[in-house]
């Protein structure tokens, strides 16, 4: 019996230790101020107390295992130079001991002002849910070696430079092939681009990344989606990355008008990029695919403006385009004349790409 009543105890005393700790983040106080202080168990934070609160700072987040952060539908403003909900990784060994805590980040009606509202650092599984981030200065959501993240009905208004942006790891240590965000999925998401906005979406260095049923809209921007495996972000050459692998977009539509280039591709050559059931909102001036390097797939694309065009930078890009409207074309036989053939051109050409030449480029099972 002393026995069975010690189990009993250690049952009780562990279902003690296990509890959840939730915590109601008070009114009328600096947010990030409060959260310095914040006890290490705790696993929830609510934002219940009022429907305003203002963090004149960053919003730095404990290393937890799972943190969940519940705005409630309340309004956040951020000082500044605030990165908003943010976590430290000085360098490469403690990214690696922290990856695997993930953070919840749901139902926030706004986030605004800040040079970022979202900023997280080496994760695993993150889930940034039902917020809306207006007017940061710098980058709505940036995350960094965030792995399976999942974004999913993220609204961005009004950024001045980027809106969200996928990425590698920047802190010593880190490199374009040891900190990506792979595997990682964006899902109703909405940029509502400023006229100072490059680009809407920024992936860089993550493989399997897919995005499906995003929308870029609002103001002319540079770029609507900027896709690149290149090792030091030298632009002026072909992405080499071994480990990034391929990317997948479906359903997207862009709403505006762009300044560069709609969606910017430099992969390695043998990652696979999908575009899927991409709309264009009317015809652009500038390139709807801005080609560097990868497999390229162009597929069920139902409405294709007269006058929209790819620009390859290279002379032998390798596009395969399937379900396009009839009145895509390459040019009769094939033959490139003055570096276009129909729909394609040679465009910003990398240096040594002088004539564009048709080998890999095919459009097949046209739409009617």
């Amino acid at each position: 019996m002393k026995y069975l009543r010690m189990i009993a105890l250690a049952a009780v005393w562990c279902s003690a230790q296990a509890k959840a700790t939730e915590y109601i983040v008070p009114a009328k106080v600096d947010v990030g101020v409060w959260f310095a202080q914040l006890p290490k168990d705790a696993t929830s934070v609510v934002f219940s107390a009022t429907d305003r609160y203002h963090s004149s700072g960053d919003i730095v987040l404990p290393a937890q295992p799972m943190l969940v952060i519940d705005g409630k539908g309340c309004k956040l403003t951020l000082g500044q130079g605030s990165n908003g909900f943010t976590n430290q990784v000085d360098g490469m060994d403690q990214a690696m001991r922290v990856v695997n805590n993930r953070y919840v980040i749901k139902d926030f009606a706004s986030i605004t002002g800040g040079s970022k509202a979202i900023d997280l650092k080496s994760s695993f599984g993150t889930v940034i849910s039902n917020v809306e981030l207006v007017s940061q200065g710098e980058t709505a959501l940036d995350l960094r070696f965030c792995l399976m993240a999942r974004l999913e009905n993220v609204r961005v208004t009004n950024p001045q430079d980027k809106g969200i942006v996928l990425r590698q790891g920047d802190w010593p240590g880190a490199n374009a092939a040891n900190s990506q965000s792979n595997s990682s999925v964006l899902e109703q998401c909405r940029v509502y681009c400023a006229k100072t906005t490059s680009a809407a979406y920024t992936i860089l260095n993550s493989g399997g990344v897919r995005m499906m049923d995003c929308v870029s809209e609002g103001a002319p921007c540079d770029y609507d989606i900027f896709l690149s495996a290149t090792m030091d972000g030298d632009e002026s050459r072909p992405a080499s990355n071994p480990v990034v692998k391929s990317f997948m977009l479906s359903n997207f539509h862009v709403e505006h008008a762009v300044r560069k280039a709609s969606i910017y591709v430099n992969m390695p050559s043998q990652a696979t990029v999908n575009l899927e059931n991409v709309y264009w909102n009317g015809p652009q001036r500038a390139p709807v695919v801005l080609y560097t390097l990868g497999q390229l797939n162009l597929s069920n694309i139902g409405w294709w403006s007269p006058g929209n065009w790819i620009g390859t930078r290279i002379n032998a890009p390798r596009i395969d385009m399937a379900g396009l409207p009839s009145t895509v074309e390459l040019g009769e036989g094939k033959g490139a004349k003055g570096n276009r053939a129909g729909i394609v051109r040679l465009y910003d050409a990398l240096p040594g790409n002088t004539q564009l030449q048709l080998n890999y480029v095919r459009v097949r099972q046209k739409s009617m």
